[in-house]
């Protein structure tokens, strides 16, 4: 067991949940128009047979604050990109204009932007989860190796603190990135 490849694997972990909710909280609807409100979503392709991401089909693009524009790289994947935004959870209805999907983004009211603030506070708490879950895996391993003889008492302790800083570094940082979409989300 080596602490230092356990340490780094650990680091990997937090980072990586803090980027899932990053891009998780870049899909929560603010009102305003956002490529990435889109670019995750799946669409089944009849003609390719299988599902793919809106951004692998299309290229999104906002004109203006309130309007998405989804131009298909095939003109026969259309219809199947409408169909996945209105069969979607965003509560969108775009409308096909030649070979372009116009999608316009509407004002949230403010129960649906509390709403939305209830879903970002959720997926923070997620993302923490996976955090803690990465600092008692971590802490796990470096016991198995203090008990197996590779790493000291002392080491196990200084170790422990060194994840536990860690941990707290991430929490703070994934409560900033909540406290930043939250206000963005209330902001009208």
């Amino acid at each position: 067991m080596d602490p230092e490849m356990t340490m780094l694997e650990c680091e990997d972990a937090m980072v990586k949940a803090v980027e899932h909710a990053m891009n998780e909280f870049g899909a929560v609807r603010t009102g305003k128009a956002s490529p990435a409100l889109v670019e995750g979503l799946d669409v089944y392709v009849h003609s390719y047979g299988s599902n793919m991401k809106l951004r692998q089909l299309a290229m999104i693009t906002t004109p203006d604050a309130r309007l998405i524009r989804i131009e298909p790289f095939d003109s026969a994947t259309l219809t199947d990109i409408d169909r996945a935004i209105r069969e979607s959870r965003l509560g969108l209805n775009g409308s096909i204009e030649g070979k372009v999907i116009r999608l316009p983004v509407p004002v949230l009211s403010q129960e649906r932007r509390e709403q939305m603030v209830k879903l970002i506070k959720q997926m923070g708490e997620e993302a923490k989860v996976r955090v803690r879950g990465a600092r008692r895996e971590a802490i796990e391993e470096l016991k198995k190796g203090e008990k197996d003889g590779d790493i000291t008492e002392d080491d196990l302790h200084r170790l422990e603190k060194e994840v536990q800083a860690l941990t707290d570094k991430k929490i703070v940082e994934l409560e900033q990135h909540m406290l930043n979409k939250e206000k963005e989300v209330m902001t009208v």
